[in-house]
């Protein structure tokens, strides 16, 4: 009975001298086994060898309990020692001796060990089946913890409470609903859902599938509610998105009395964090300090993350140099974060040298953030290489920033190379891998990786099949496209809104819109990015009265737009609909502060110069406090399209004073203002001026608007001389101006040359068909003209109507 008392921790000081006094070793056997399970390893072992010493074998029980201790230390080496003992004395089929095995093997991730044992022992032992499915749990073996769990079922014994809260750990690991929903009746029908273990499970398994009605249901029935099964409800609202949820739910149960602890602490930081909710977080800062758990290094790390989430930076500051010489790397790198985040990449570099001054070696979560905002290759090659002498490149989270630093850099085959060095990757790290790619501008190889993935025999989820779907969008291929989505579907992430929001992007770009219409429609949430993208395919195929409509069911959504949106639907405002519609979005621009975004501004001064108001495009320019290139070149281009060349100019020579670097786009705006009002000698020197001041590289646009100059102002046979010593092939666009100048001027050889140089490159062009005719009717040569009329019929050409927006 002494053994069971409150003084069960002071026994284990006298139960040596205990054993001394008592002469029956059978009896110290019977009870010993207790004194073992409340002392430490080394205090477990001294009465042990003290036994075995004076010659009296041990029993089942206190070979159990001894493995049990070194389970609990995760001695692996002293609890094979004592297995070896229990094999010599004929106990290693025993129940207790097995199950210790079982549980020391699980405890110091020998999985494999500990089935091994499991498979020898007794399978009627409820115990060893318990303590093997809570092993296989333990090591992420979910899978393996479900099918153990169904051979259980399977005649041998019936599931405890202990047995079913482990399966819903699983559960929760798989986040395997339907199989927790089975389990969940199971323990209704089974009464023990006012266990506390059990019901904390369901609480978890719930919160970890989302489902957080059905959590807060399975935690209101459990009769003492504690601090753990808060916590996961809390956890659960944050890993769902729904951090103000999470601080109500905390506060609703402060005020009934349920204890926190630290971990509910972290928790309801982290939702702080997410909403960059300061005022909240420093209450919960001042809470942490008034019940002792500030002292807790997991608080301050979290307390430095939402301060560096809210801006706060002087706060995340002050916790961090309070903690002194407590520091973890955890503190470091997330102070490290802190900086990165809020753009001071420098003061982040500097801490890490800190860090290194002082004398700490960095981890691999302190190395990965610093590699995470590096910019710069020479910086991140001497990260890498320190990581390469501290040991760290092989982590898997050092591998991937160090990998994914580099494709930042642009360095992909530097990238691929650390990449194929790590040797466990996860889904994060093939995901990252197959992104490098895709942003890149290689999707071949993304593709590769992808195929790669699946032959490792991960399963990919919807972020990285979202990865793959860039690719596809990349390189425009519907028919990968098509085989990525049918795969989403049987994985059941084809309607998830990561991965849908990429399929809509994809199918828009392709023009595939009645299929971006469907993935769209089948979404369970659509945000941003979906709605954007569906809004940009129809502005780009001037699908005006879709585009509407899908406008007005954002709106009615209460989704905020960001510039993208509003930019996409501009740029179709200016081409097919109404002025007054251009007024109504930028007016709504204004009203949510869009209008100060650069993107928003330049397509509003594009806008109202399609729609033939260049008085409005010079007020929206002369609004924007600091015009960026995009919105130089759209008014330059503004003023060139509507004839004014001399203002346009002038305003290319005010941008380069106010130190604006033009590009090439910026050349065709300039080239065509010269060409609308034959400005000759000018438009060969800002041709001139792209190269050598700007070392920019002319295109087939740049060439096409001095074939057009040459020939509006009639100079048709410098104008084929020119196109003769271009550095490149000619295409449709270059043909056509030449043709256009022919029309102009009646140049009817030329003009037919053109023409049937067009023609080549594009054989249904209605509009050369139309310009030669137009050449030789001028010309009187009606026999012409009937013959390219009679081929236009047989090549199935129809000319265009006309239309104007003015």
């Amino acid at each position: 009975m002494m053994l069971n008392s409150p003084l069960n921790k002071g026994f284990k000081v006298i139960a040596p001298h205990l054993f001394d006094e008592i002469s029956s070793r059978n009896f110290v056997s019977s009870k010993i086994s207790p004194f073992c399970k409340s002392s430490g390893l080394e205090d477990s072992w001294r009465p042990f060898y003290q036994m075995v010493g004076l010659g009296f074998k041990p029993n089942q029980f206190i070979y159990g309990s001894l493995l049990s201790a070194c389970a609990a230390s995760q001695a692996v080496k002293p609890g094979l020692q004592a297995y070896s003992h229990a094999i010599k004395t004929g106990f290693s089929s025993d129940d207790y001796v097995c199950t210790g095995m079982i549980g020391l093997f699980s405890k110091c991730h020998c999985f494999n060990e500990a089935l091994r044992v499991f498979n020898g022992a007794n399978r009627e032992n409820v115990i060893s089946w318990n303590t093997t499915i809570a092993g296989g749990v333990r090591n992420a073996d979910y899978k393996l913890a479900l099918e153990l769990f169904l051979r259980m079922l399977d005649g041998f014994s019936a599931p405890s409470s202990f047995t079913l809260s482990s399966v819903l750990g699983a559960c929760s690991g798989l986040k395997a609903l339907v199989f927790g929903q089975g389990i969940h009746g199971w323990v209704v029908k089974s009464g023990v859902e006012g266990d506390v273990f059990v019901g904390t499970a369901l609480v978890d398994m719930y919160s970890k599938c989302g489902k957080m009605e059905d959590a807060v249901k399975a935690f209101e029935r459990i009769p003492d509610q504690n601090e753990v099964c808060c916590t996961a409800i809390i956890s659960g609202f944050v890993q769902s998105d729904h951090p103000v949820s999470a601080l109500r739910f905390f506060i609703d149960k402060r005020k009934t009395g349920v204890d926190f602890n630290q971990f509910t602490i972290t928790s309801v930081l982290c939702a702080c964090a997410q909403v960059a909710w300061f005022k909240e977080a420093s209450q919960v800062h001042c809470l942490t300090v008034k019940t002792g758990f500030f002292e807790d290094c997991a608080v301050q790390n979290a307390l430095i993350n939402t301060y560096s989430k809210c801006g706060s930076i002087d706060f995340a500051e002050r916790v961090f140099e309070g903690m002194g010489g407590e520091k973890n790397s955890v503190s470091w790198a997330s102070m490290m974060t802190c900086y990165a985040q809020n753009h001071m990449g420098g003061k982040s570099i500097k801490l890490f040298q800190r860090m290194l001054n002082e004398g700490l070696k960095p981890e691999c979560f302190a190395c990965s953030s610093v590699l995470s905002i590096i910019g710069l290759l020479d910086m991140g090659k001497q990260i890498h290489c320190f990581a390469i002498k501290a040991g760290l490149d092989m982590d898997i989270s050092v591998g991937s920033a160090i990998f994914t630093m580099y494709s930042k850099c642009g360095c992909l085959d530097d990238s691929y190379k650390v990449f194929a060095l790590i040797p466990k990757k996860d889904a994060v790290s093939w995901t990252s891998m197959i992104a490098g790619f895709s942003e890149y501008g290689q999707p071949m190889n993304a593709f590769q990786v992808f195929q790669d993935m699946l032959m490792a025999e991960l399963k990919p989820d919807q972020v990285t099949l979202a990865a793959v779907l860039s690719a596809c969008t990349a390189c425009k291929s519907m028919k990968r496209g098509k085989e990525v989505h049918g795969y989403a579907i049987v994985s059941g992430v084809g309607s998830e809104t990561l991965f849908g929001g990429a399929l809509v992007t994809l199918y828009s770009k392709c023009g595939a819109l009645v299929l971006a219409q469907r993935a769209f429609d089948s979404m369970h949430e659509r945000d941003l990015v979906a709605w954007s993208s569906l809004i940009s395919g129809y502005a780009q195929n001037d699908m005006a009265m879709e585009v509407m409509a899908q406008f007005r069911d954002m709106r009615i959504s209460d989704l905020d737009m960001d510039g993208f949106t509003i930019s996409s639907i501009l740029r179709l405002s200016g081409s097919s609909v109404k002025l007054e519609l251009g007024i109504e979005i930028h007016a709504l621009s204004v009203k949510s502060g869009l209008d100060l975004d650069h993107s928003v501004s330049s397509s509003l001064i594009t806008m109202y110069s399609k729609c033939g108001s260049l008085y409005d495009s010079s007020i929206v320019f002369d609004s924007i406090m600091q015009p960026c290139l995009i919105s130089w070149t759209a008014i330059i281009v503004a003023y060139a399209q509507h004839g004014q060349a001399n203002e346009a100019l002038k305003l290319f020579e005010k941008m380069k004073r106010e130190g604006v670097e033009p590009d090439s786009v910026t050349f065709v705006g300039v080239l065509t203002a010269c060409s609308h009002n034959g400005l000759v000698e000018k438009g060969f020197s800002y041709l001139n001026s792209m190269v050598r001041d700007y070392g920019l590289k002319p295109g087939t646009q740049h060439y096409a608007c001095i074939v057009d100059l040459l020939g509006r102002s009639g100079k048709l046979e410098e104008a084929w001389r020119f196109i003769e010593s271009m550095p490149i092939e000619p295409d449709a666009l270059i043909w056509g101006a030449l043709l256009g100048g022919c029309r102009v001027h009646g140049h009817e050889e030329l003009g037919k040359l053109a023409a049937q140089k067009l023609l080549e490159l594009e054989p249904r062009d209605s509009g050369a068909y139309v310009c030669l005719s137009n050449i030789y009717a001028e010309a009187g040569c009606w026999e012409e003209v009937r013959e390219i009329r009679s081929l236009m019929r047989e090549m199935g050409v129809n000319k265009e109507p006309g239309w104007s927006s003015m």
